[in-house]
């Protein structure tokens, strides 16, 4: 008997069925896809070297081991000779700073450039008081030059716990032990006068008719500041506007010669008035002038 014309076909019993099957199927299916292909191509390979590399290192000694070696090698490639620092060279400094400087930064020479923290020793180099900035690098041929910008002393002033060199922001530079090591600079003393250094420049330079005869100036109460002249004479200024104040009392100076005279102080913290202070003597001798005048 025929079978239909319509009904499939049985594979013959010797011939293999050429239809994939079920599984292998999926499996081409899942191999078309970028992310799984890449998966088994890049992550398979790094998931065993990363087992086989973790069992490995399992064992202590053979991270020891691997500690140890990379150790040598590092150490074998920052010592070579190109690596190595056998000089420091200071720039901008005074020879005392520059010596300061050295001992200040101990570095044991040679040594391998790799170990010199360079931001911890330009911290170090601009902690000392006469450094205003500083910069450092590495030069080749083994020199470690650092660069200075030393802080000028602008004005001595009279600290509670010595004579100060301060700049014109008011930073220390350095101490000194008398006043006559920097005559050539004015003396402003007070408590608080380092931070009004800006006001007492200001106020020095407009009181230059008399530079030859000031001696300083002394600020009072943390508020304003008193002019100090040789012959203990003092301008006591005000407050508010005391440069002002000091011009006009200069140009009174110039017109009638006022600080050559027996006066003490002239106070100028009354903007109605100007005080003047004379001393026992002109005190004396202004009486018998009036004495004279009025007959007895």
């Amino acid at each position: 008997m025929r079978p239909l014309s319509g009904a499939p076909k049985s594979p013959s019993p010797g011939r293999r069925d050429p239809a994939p099957s079920r599984w292998a199927y999926r499996w081409s299916r899942l191999w078309l896809t970028p992310g799984f292909r890449t998966l088994v191509r890049v992550g398979l390979p790094i998931a065993v070297t990363a087992l086989i590399a973790g069992g490995w290192l399992a064992s202590e000694s053979r991270r020891a081991i691997l500690v140890s070696s990379y150790e040598s090698l590092r150490d074998q490639f920052q010592e070579r000779p190109e690596f190595m620092v056998n000089l420091v060279s200071i720039e901008g400094a005074s020879p005392v700073l520059a010596e300061a400087i050295r001992v200040g930064l101990a570095l044991p020479l040679p040594q391998s450039s790799f170990r010199i923290d360079l931001e911890g020793a330009r911290k170090r180099v601009e902690s000392f008081d006469a450094v205003r900035r500083a910069e450092m690098r590495i030069l080749p041929g083994g020199v470690l030059q650092v660069s200075v910008t030393e802080r000028v002393p602008a004005l001595v002033w009279r600290a509670p716990d010595g004579l100060w060199l301060i700049d014109e922001g008011g930073h220390r530079v350095a101490q000194i032990g008398a006043r006559s090591l920097r005559g050539d600079l004015p003396l402003i003393a007070g408590e608080g006068a380092d931070q009004h250094v800006a006001d007492a420049l200001e106020l020095i330079s407009a009181a230059k008719p008399l530079t030859e005869r000031l001696r300083g100036l002394v600020r009072m109460g943390e508020r304003r500041w008193d002019v100090v002249l040789d012959r203990d004479q003092r301008i006591l200024l005000p407050e508010a506007n005391p440069v002002r104040a000091l011009e006009r009392i200069l140009a009174q100076d110039q017109a009638t010669g006022l600080f050559s005279r027996d006066v003490l102080a002239a106070d100028l913290r009354s903007d109605r008035r100007l005080t003047i202070r004379i001393s026992p003597e002109g005190a004396e001798s202004l009486r018998k002038i009036r004495l004279a005048q009025t007959g007895g």
